[in-house]
């Protein structure tokens, strides 16, 4: 049998698995729902698409964060190497240009001959559960590897249906709140703006 891995969630961390695990020769089917089914929170068609802050927190290599950015550039971490090529000016953070960034991440990902990309929303049927809950799960089913990589924008259909596997009632997704503020909300009667060096 062939080696093949289904990655489930085209974000940050589905991206940087499919990368990764192909990078090993390793076949891989990366699901993701859009452009077919958005989120409210998701505004374009791309992968790894950044739906809050767009900074990475620091890059100084005197804290956690700039360590942990140091080692993924060392690991040819794809997320890192296409936020250096897209960052901004940040003072001592790791900031990117949103558009560019997730349109650079999915154009790796295309390129890659060991991803195939599937835009449709994974449900999780054909695992055995949700709506066709009294499916026999053959063994080829039960020998796949699957990565669940989908984070906060689930859609609620799969949400049901992993909360039906594994049992809980509910998922918890924990990340830090960095807010964005759109320069046109901007009283610029009372702020001002500074031009970069």
């Amino acid at each position: 049998m062939d080696k093949e891995v289904t990655i489930i969630g085209g974000g940050l961390a589905g991206c940087e698995a499919a990368y990764q695990i192909a990078k090993q020769g390793i076949k891989v089917k990366l699901y993701e729902m859009k452009p077919t089914k958005f989120s409210e929170a998701h505004s374009n068609k791309d992968l790894a698409e950044i739906v809050c802050s767009n900074s990475f927190k620091s890059n100084l290599h005197t804290n956690a964060c700039g360590l942990l950015k140091e080692e993924l550039r060392l690991l040819d971490s794809l997320l890192i190497k296409c936020a250096d090529e897209t960052a901004v000016p940040a003072g001592q953070a790791l900031a990117v240009d949103r558009e560019k960034f997730s349109s650079l991440v999915t154009k790796k990902i295309k390129e890659n001959p060991n991803i195939e990309i599937i835009n449709e929303e994974y449900l999780g049927e054909e695992l055995g559960f949700g709506k066709s809950e009294k499916k026999k799960v053959n063994s080829e089913e039960c020998n796949k590897i699957i990565v669940i990589a989908t984070g906060p924008l689930t859609s609620s259909t799969l949400a049901e249906n992993i909360s039906k596997l594994t049992g809980e009632d509910r998922l918890y997704f924990y990340d830090a709140a960095a807010p964005i503020v759109a320069k046109d909300s901007i009283d610029m009667n009372i702020a001002f703006y500074r031009k970069s060096l």
